[in-house]
């Protein structure tokens, strides 16, 4: 099962919800915990024995219920969190990733930040900015914080992880070099493809044990597994955790395999027209169209 954000229509408002097999219940109708109708996030900050709860009771309206479910081809998914406190990304967490790249292996993980306008939905458009061509794909694991985390231990951390979904950290090359900082290359609209859903962490036992593959066009550039990171999800958890209070909704996403469009010979960049499908094991697949931006 996973947490969406949807929408049944180009003017409704988007809302929590639960989807499993291709069925879709509203978290409105199983939210034990107020009237009010809950976001993904606010199902997160009612802590974990709550979330808990209401995972279950979907999965009895799931497993119970002679309704008819929303279909998830009938609605259009969001991001699954679009309002995070933070977007974390670590930067050169595999290491023939890093290889392809001509940089040396880390000794700490290496981060920059994505912000909310970089978000849209797993089926949503690539939108190409009219300033850069070389327009890249990074296919990644992407943690989801459940509980308010400071200075944990690796052994402990992924006790604080509600669950995982799957982000394109999507990468303007020329702009990401032309400082020290990345952040210009990386924080741009649309750069952030991010779903479907949230996998709950109780249903994947070892983030360290995933498929992930990147398909342009329906050809894969990218074949890789999470057992390659550098730094373990707990690993980058604990880190971050020493000088950041994680809260509940922060996302870290975890770097991305060998395969990326620059390092290619001749390289790859993404253009309009382009459909860009990144896949990992149990957690689903996104598939974003990329497009021109309309002046």
């Amino acid at each position: 099962m996973r947490l969406i954000t949807y929408r049944t229509a180009p003017d409704a408002p988007w809302q929590a919800g639960f989807e499993l097999e291709g069925r879709i219940i509203a978290a409105s109708a199983v939210y034990l915990y107020g009237e009010q109708a809950p976001t993904v996030k606010t199902l997160l900050e009612a802590g974990q024995a709550a979330l808990e709860k209401v995972l279950a009771h979907a999965h009895q309206l799931f497993e119970a219920s002679e309704q008819e479910f929303a279909s998830v081809d009938e609605v259009e998914l969001g991001a699954p969190i679009p309002d995070p406190d933070k977007i974390i990304c670590v930067g050169l967490n595999y290491a023939d990733h890093a290889e392809e790249s001509q940089l040396a292996i880390p000794q700490v993980p290496v981060l920059f930040p994505k912000y909310r306008n970089s978000l849209t939905g797993p089926f949503s458009q690539i939108i190409l900015p009219g300033f850069s061509t070389e327009i890249d794909y990074e296919a990644e694991l992407a943690v989801i914080i459940g509980q308010t985390c400071k200075d944990v231990s690796e052994a402990e951390a992924l006790q604080y992880v509600a669950g995982y979904t799957i982000m394109n950290d999507v990468s303007a090359r020329d702009w990401q070099m032309r400082t020290s900082q990345w952040m210009p290359g990386k924080a741009i609209d649309t750069f952030g493809p991010m779903g479907p859903g949230i996998v709950p962490a109780s249903e994947i036992q070892n983030p360290q044990q995933l498929r992930v593959w990147t398909r342009i066009n329906g050809e894969t550039v990218q074949n890789g597994t999470t057992e390659q990171m550098i730094f373990s999800v707990a690993r980058c958890i604990a880190f971050i955790s020493t000088f950041m209070t994680l809260v509940p909704g922060d996302i870290i996403s975890t770097g991305t395999p060998a395969g990326v469009g620059f390092a290619r010979k001749p390289p790859i960049y993404l253009k309009a027209g382009d459909l860009v499908e990144v896949e990992i094991e149990r957690v689903g697949t996104i598939r974003n169209p990329v497009v021109s931006r309309e002046y």
